[in-house]
């Protein structure tokens, strides 16, 4: 069981953030509502970004999630990062404590505008820069993922439980991709194309096509970002990785090396894969590379 702060207990504090997830599911919840006509849509949007919106309900997660840490947790040595907090002030995040929050209240903000329902809330707990305790709520389909960095649960709103059970041993072509729906690029394309997977799912929200690997209804995500191009940030993936590494699963690169958190800029550039099956992850990995170079596919 991981060693958490002194005056932290690790049940009461899932306790409490479980507690805490669902009250922002309320949140997005309303909001989303409010989204199905034009003047709701007009008064939530808070800039005209088309590549990264930002929306009222971003907005009142980040403060409910960090104001409520804060005041549970107030003596506690550690720090909390947000994508909101990074865009909204020019102040720069420079934490040298072994403990940090990473909050991105609303993942798949595109999604969520486009009300096709996927789109997540992610909360991690980091340990010298690995994710280590995480929550990816989904509210649109009642799930909260939690994990305590040993196992990995579902909870619904109602309490009900379950654990899933990965390992499923595919090849790479019999596999189910999720992909996603707004940020994909030519280079990514061209690779789904040369594997030939056996069905691939488009989906919005990191993670939503995580969760959708924990549940065994996907089997791998590629994530593929060009140099100089936008990349995910650590926020995106924090969370999503603490659940399905504690699953059985795994994220890594695509030279099969761990995430790391707190880089330049908080990105996570490159190529990044997830698969559901972490004893046959790094030959996945080494697979899809070499398809990669043999189609000249990425500038290496």
């Amino acid at each position: 069981m991981i060693k958490l702060p002194s005056g932290v207990d690790i049940n009461n504090l899932i306790d409490d953030i479980r507690i805490l997830c669902w009250q922002a599911a309320d949140i997005l919840l309303y909001y989303s509502k409010l989204l199905e006509n034009s003047d709701g849509k007009r008064n939530i949007l808070k800039n005209n970004n088309e590549d990264d919106p930002v929306t009222l309900a971003d907005l009142k997660v980040n403060e409910l999630i960090i104001r409520r840490i804060n005041e549970k947790y107030k003596n506690i040595n550690w720090d909390i990062l947000s994508e909101e907090n990074v865009k909204i002030t020019s102040k720069i995040f420079d934490s040298k404590a072994d403990w940090i929050w990473i909050l991105d209240p609303l993942d798949g903000t595109k999604d969520f505008i486009q009300r096709t329902g996927n789109y997540a809330m992610h909360l991690a707990l980091n340990y010298k820069q690995k994710s280590c305790i995480g929550f990816v709520l989904i509210p649109e389909k009642n799930q909260l993922w939690i994990t305590d960095g040993e196992k990995t649960w579902c909870e619904r709103r109602n309490g009900s439980k379950y654990e899933p059970a990965l390992f499923k041993n595919k090849n790479l072509q019999e596999m189910t991709l999720v992909t996603s729906k707004n940020h994909g690029n030519e280079n990514l394309r061209k690779l789904i194309q040369k594997i030939n997977f056996c069905k691939v799912e488009i989906m919005g929200s990191i993670g939503c096509k995580v969760a959708s690997i924990v549940s065994g209804d996907s089997d791998i995500y590629i994530c593929l970002s060009l140099p100089g191009k936008s990349a995910p940030k650590d926020w995106d993936f924090a969370a999503p990785e603490s659940i399905l590494k504690a699953a059985g699963g795994a994220i890594t690169n695509l030279d099969n090396q761990a995430l790391k958190y707190g880089g330049k800029h908080f990105e996570q550039g490159g190529i990044i894969v997830a698969t559901n099956n972490m004893n046959t992850h790094g030959s996945i990995c080494l697979e899809i590379k070499k398809i990669i170079e043999s189609n000249l596919i990425y500038p290496f």
